[in-house]
């Protein structure tokens, strides 16, 4: 009897751990956050119909929870932050979607609320708030959590707020995230660095693509987001490649789970292999190759990533010749600057010339391998693109399917880059190194080319600064931290990074060549004394002839005693008593005369 009611009382509990598992597990909750009307910036046309779109999107799909804001000032987004956090807490799928201005801060990521005004960058840390804050508010899901953040506009308020410090950076785009947290994933609509496009229609192209592809039954997200990488690629023409930070496990993560089929679906041989080659494509370094080649030796996407391979070690070759050819040039300035015998100068311009020419060389192999990875990848894109859709992946990754040949370079993991963008990242890199001080607008005009002037001499460098090119790009990345002199208005003095007003103690004063000199205390003119006073003073009487005695100032008309000499006061003039002479005493002007008559 005890054994029949131990047993029907374990029945009991598994039952009831049965019914409430589906329940528990399947629970999705989503908030959307969408800012338009901004109050202290141009509004936005497109970020409240994306926002729309994504949460008919999410409660189409079964989505338990679908909380919709938009237009929301600060307090209140923090709010719902709040109360959504509470609704994760008994969720396994938990997913945030911002649409709005954002930016980057000394690398950290702020989403901007429609009352912000951010006169000054410090203004950043109170009116807007984190990405991390985001992160809290999903972190409580246990099984997935992901954050959609359509957020890398060029941002208005970034070209008009005032810098506290010079050093503190303010980039285009969103920075680059590595989430701590596990099971989370945090997608952007561009790379970071970069600035996505509204796109011409109602919804933007990432949002466009989000609703075409994220909620496919089934479908893993990861594998999702990649499908939305190709069309956001294909509908900019290869001008925005939206990216995922973050990693999952192993297995399969849907946001909608897959229905029942009658039978079992076809199994695809390489869907697996293109999915690993999709992760490894989105570390893109050469231990994730590596490991997907040690997985899959041969094959069709062994190829591709071989040739990736190949493209690493050309990229690692140009920037070891770059930095060769820098180490040259200085080697050879410095024994000139010191006057280095003749046969150590010729050889080191030998050792210059040969540096650089390895140079030019590793930049021409490297803009070749680009171009080929280019093509390949647009060739890919177009494959893909073919197969009726992403439940087809067998059309995608068909062995059928023309293969590149050992010439062809794999695709590169971002499109080649705009000349203007191009010409953005060189300014935005001269900038940090000291070199610029106006804006990155992506003209190379005279001001970009006296910056890259600047870097040349001092970082030793002999880049071309008539173009902006991929290997003054390289070159200025290798600099961790500021290569020209910082120079300051008069009375200002470098400090640091930035410039301090100069302050001069009691008693001195700032000269012309901004340095504390003591103050000079003039002194009043003495009036010249007359009448031997000079004399009584010690000091001899100035030898000084007089050539005019007529106006009273001295002088002999004949020499010796009298002889002609005339003498004047205020009121007549008159002759030298005889055996009387003039001797100048210094002094004169009204009522006094400069020469004294002197008897014997």
């Amino acid at each position: 009897m005890t054994r029949f009611l131990k047993l029907c009382s374990f029945l009991f509990a598994a039952a009831l751990l049965l019914t409430a598992e589906p329940a528990l597990a399947g629970k999705r909750v989503a908030l959307v956050l969408a800012n338009s009307a901004y109050q202290n910036a141009p509004p936005l046309p497109n970020p409240a119909n994306d926002g729309a779109t994504i949460a008919q999107t999410l409660k189409d799909a079964g989505f338990e929870v679908v909380d919709s804001r938009h237009d929301l000032p600060a307090l209140e987004t923090r709010r719902a932050l709040r109360d959504f956090a509470d609704k994760a807490r008994f969720a396994d799928i938990a997913v945030v979607y911002y649409a709005g201005h954002g930016m980057e801060v000394d690398g950290s990521n702020y989403l901007i609320p429609v009352d912000a005004r951010l006169e000054r960058d410090t203004d950043v840390y109170d009116e807007a708030f984190s990405l991390d804050r985001i992160l809290v508010a999903v972190e409580p899901a246990k099984q997935l959590r992901l954050v959609i953040l359509d957020a890398c506009r060029d941002n208005p308020f970034a070209k008009t707020m005032k810098r506290t410090v010079a050093s503190r950076a303010i980039s285009r785009g969103l920075a680059q995230v590595e989430p701590t947290s596990p099971n989370t994933l945090i997608a952007y609509s561009a790379k970071a660095g970069m600035a996505a496009l509204d796109g011409d229609g109602k919804n933007s192209p990432f949002t466009v693509a989000l609703s075409r592809h994220l909620t496919t039954p089934g479908l893993d997200v990861r594998r999702a987001f990649g499908f939305v990488r190709d069309d956001v690629l294909k509908s900019t023409g290869n001008k925005q490649e939206p990216f995922v930070y973050g990693s999952l496990g192993g297995e399969d993560v849907p946001l909608v789970p897959v229905k029942a089929a009658p039978t079992a679906p076809a199994v695809n041989p390489q869907a697996d292999t293109r999915r690993d080659y999709e992760l490894a494509q989105q570390l893109g370094n050469k231990a994730a190759w590596d490991a997907f080649l040690a997985q899959h030796p041969d094959g069709f996407y062994a190829n591709l990533a071989k040739l990736q391979l190949d493209k690493i070690a050309a990229d690692r070759v140009h920037a070891a010749a770059v930095e060769k050819a820098r180490e040259a040039e200085q080697e050879r300035a410095r024994l000139a600057a010191e006057g280095a015998k003749k046969e150590a100068q010729v050889k080191a311009d030998a050792d210059a010339r040969a540096a650089e020419q390895a140079r030019v060389a590793a930049e021409k192999a490297q803009a070749q391998a680009q171009q080929q990875a280019t093509e390949a990848e647009r060739q890919r894109i177009n494959l893909a693109a073919a197969a009726p859709g992403p439940d087809n992946s067998a059309a995608r990754t068909s062995t059928s399917q023309p293969t590149p040949d050992k010439g062809t370079a794999v695709a590169a993991l971002s499109p080649t880059l705009s000349q203007a963008d191009l010409t953005k990242s060189i300014q935005t890199e001269l900038r940090r190194v000291g070199c610029l001080t106006g804006e990155a607008d992506g003209s190379w005009n005279a001001a970009s080319r006296r910056s890259l002037s600047l870097f040349n001499r001092h970082a030793g460098t002999r880049l071309d600064v008539k173009v902006a090119s991929t290997d003054a790009l390289d070159a200025i990345k290798l600099k961790p931290s500021r290569v020209c002199p910082l120079v300051c208005e008069r009375g200002y003095k470098a400090d640091g990074d930035s410039c301090t007003r100069i302050v001069c103690g009691d008693g001195y004063l700032l000269n012309d060549d901004n340095a504390c000199e003591k103050k000079r205390v003039k002194r009043a003119n003495t009036a010249r004394r007359d009448d031997g006073a000079g004399e009584r003073a010690g000091r001899a009487p100035s030898p000084r002839p007089q050539p005019n005695a007529r106006a009273g100032y001295g002088g002999a008309y004949g020499g010796g005693a009298s002889g002609g000499q005339v003498i004047c006061d205020d009121h007549i003039c008159r002759k030298v008593h005889p055996g009387c002479r003039l001797v100048y005493r210094g002094g004169g002007g009204p009522g006094a005369s400069p020469n004294a008559e002197v008897c014997n």
